[in-house]
């Protein structure tokens, strides 16, 4: 074999490696990207069951239910146009009530509920998560200061 031709075999061989080497690391960053959607969003899109991703709106005025555990607890979170029902089990955050901007982490099941396995309130009565704010914004009810 002629050096011209081993080099030609090894740079090749090299980028075969590199192209397996990407492909693998932008397969696991996928898996592990958690997007943000609104309700209409998730209407929109279709977002596949047991895909994680962000659900952030209001939560809906006397959406607010306890189980009969008292662990679990179901809302509605609506972005003004649509509401996708949630449940969530544990203990919410001490600012969480009726008509604040959350920002729920977890999944849709196969009816149409979102699983939260984890709940984020507003820390102030100023602030609004900026994902939610921006879902507002497109949905064309946003009430926020000077933006």
């Amino acid at each position: 074999m002629r050096p011209k031709r081993r080099r030609l075999y090894f740079v090749l061989a090299g980028m075969s490696a590199l192209a397996v080497a990407v492909a693998l690391a932008l397969a696991a960053f996928e898996d592990n990207l958690v997007f943000f959607n609104s309700p209409t969003d998730v209407y929109a899109k279709e977002v596949p069951q047991d895909r994680r991703f962000r659900l952030g709106g209001l939560v809906e005025e006397e959406s607010v239910a306890k189980s009969a555990d008292g662990l679990t607890t179901t809302f509605r979170v609506t972005d003004l146009n649509r509401a996708v029902p949630v449940a969530y089990t544990g203990i919410l955050p001490d600012l969480f009530r009726e008509g604040q901007g959350i920002v729920a982490d977890g999944h849709l099941n196969a009816d149409g509920t979102f699983v939260a396995d984890n709940v984020l309130a507003k820390h102030d009565e100023n602030y609004m998560p900026p994902e939610v704010a921006e879902a507002l914004k497109k949905s064309g009810k946003w009430k926020g200061g000077s933006e």
